[in-house]
């Protein structure tokens, strides 16, 4: 793989929940182990000179580069290069893959890959995760020694562009999903979770993963009960909790501020006679109870009991459903962004051809410069008269002036196209239009300087 600059043309190949059902997904998925090995043995295709692959229960993608002097018809190559690669690793037929996989080029592929940073072509609009394991699978590819200057800055944009959304719209608002929507009913009953004590009746793994929520929104203590203390101890192990039998669930739920229940059970474990008498306990303090069972855990009649505040998995799936149609709002807002740095980027990577054209001119004017200046400086060690020296410095300024405008001048008069060259010109060199053209054309086919007399006239003032 050579960097040789960072112009070069991008891509993306993949397929994601939008257009794979997850058995499909499941067959191209690459495990963390095999992705540098799998971008070693991608970079050997031709066309491709930089890669990444994110692959996730989501989504499965390539993103890559060509070369800094690929032609546009090398794109082609490289996403046909990437849709083989990945039919002949997962060993899959390309024709199965056919209906599934899809590819994005140029702006397109910028804009794709900006709005899975933004986490707007989820499944759950503004979920967090995604960034996270976009930012993986690029370390992934910087270890493999996989990517280099353009994939690195386009990865970086998106970042930036991923961090804009979230602190310029509301799209990561209001919990998405029923595990973590008890953060957001907790914070409506206190306020904060700081220091907050919740108890978790069973060993669901929604119960599980509600109790993560909580713990790292400020939760202080997280305990555990089951009918079973076995999986009460393997489940409180998992998430850093407590394990209490459940003979003590009176006493527990008295001591705690939100209660996750999710224990299976065909009948109600938090009935109204043990509410009642954990609620005195607590002397009416508020009591957050999320009951996450079907059927459900809890008497619907302990929501009329003085502090309790009681949701069901209707109360839940309804928050979730008003935020997801919330984050929807908000993921029109998020689009106008990804759109507008992705025409940003575009401007930049287009700018970015122009690079060793400008390297070039730099260095042909700087050794014309050096030669001629070289010349008069052998000059003007044996001219000892300032009168002399002060012609020579000025007959250099014209020598260099003639040699840049020699190849220039030729190229506009012999043009097949001079209208084109002339509006490049004006605007390369800032040109103001000429108020006399018939002074400007007796100015250009007036006697240059000679530069072999010139140079033949000094050497006989400098021998003189």
């Amino acid at each position: 793989m050579g960097h040789l600059g960072v112009a070069g043309k991008i891509f993306v190949v993949g397929l994601s929940w939008r257009t794979a059902p997850v058995a499909v997904r499941e067959k191209l998925a690459f495990d963390a182990n095999e992705i540098a090995a799998c971008l070693d043995e991608l970079l050997r295709s031709p066309s491709v000179n930089e890669a990444l692959i994110i692959s996730t229960c989501n989504r499965v993608e390539i993103y890559g580069t060509t070369g800094p002097t690929t032609p546009d018809d090398m794109v082609e190559s490289a996403t046909a290069e990437a849709r083989n690669f990945m039919a002949r690793s997962r060993n899959i037929s390309g024709e199965s893959l056919a209906k599934t996989l899809y590819e994005r080029t140029h702006t397109e592929a910028v804009e794709h890959v900006f709005r899975v940073a933004s986490a707007l072509d989820s499944m759950v609009i503004g979920e967090s995760q995604i960034l996270g394991q976009l930012k993986d699978a690029y370390g992934a590819a910087v270890s493999a020694n996989a990517s280099g200057p353009l994939l690195s800055r386009w990865m970086e944009r998106a970042f930036t562009v991923a961090k804009r959304v979230r602190s310029e719209t509301g799209i990561t608002r209001g919990a998405a999903n029923v595990s973590s929507v008890a953060v957001e009913l907790g914070r409506r009953v206190f306020g904060e979770l700081a220091g907050k004590t919740v108890l978790i009746v069973g060993a669901g793994k929604m119960s599980a993963l509600a109790a993560r929520h909580l713990r790292a929104n400020g939760a202080t203590q997280v305990t555990v009960t089951n009918r079973s203390i076995e999986r009460a101890r393997a489940l409180a192990e998992e998430i850093e909790a407590t394990a209490q039998p459940w003979d003590e669930l009176d006493r527990l739920i008295a001591g705690s501020d939100v209660v996750i229940s999710s224990t299976g059970a065909k009948e109600p474990v938090l009935t109204k006679k043990l509410m009642k008498a954990a609620m005195k306990k607590r002397r009416h303090k508020p009591l957050v109870i999320v009951d996450i069972a079907v059927p459900r855990d809890a008497d619907p009649s302990i929501s009329r009991l003085d502090g309790v505040y009681l949701f069901d998995i209707d109360d839940l799936e309804r928050v979730v459903a008003e935020n997801l149609k919330g984050r929807s709002r908000e993921a029109e807002a998020a689009g106008r962004i990804v759109v507008s740095e992705a025409a940003e980027f575009e401007v930049w990577l287009r700018s970015q051809k122009v690079i060793p054209t400008i390297r070039s001119l730099r260095e042909h004017f700087q050794n014309i410069a050096n030669t001629e200046a070289e010349k008069v400086i052998e000059r003007l060690q044996s001219q000892h008269d300032e009168k002399e020296r002060d012609q020579s410095i000025r007959r250099l300024a014209q020598l260099i002036a003639n040699k840049l405008l020699h190849t220039p001048m030729g190229t506009l008069k012999t043009s097949g196209d001079p209208d084109f060259l002339v509006e490049a010109t004006h605007k390369l060199f800032d040109l103001k239009p000429a108020d006399n053209a018939e002074q400007v054309a007796a100015d250009t086919e007036s006697k240059p300087v000679d530069q072999t007399n010139a140079a033949d006239s000094d050497k006989k003032r400098g021998s003189g």
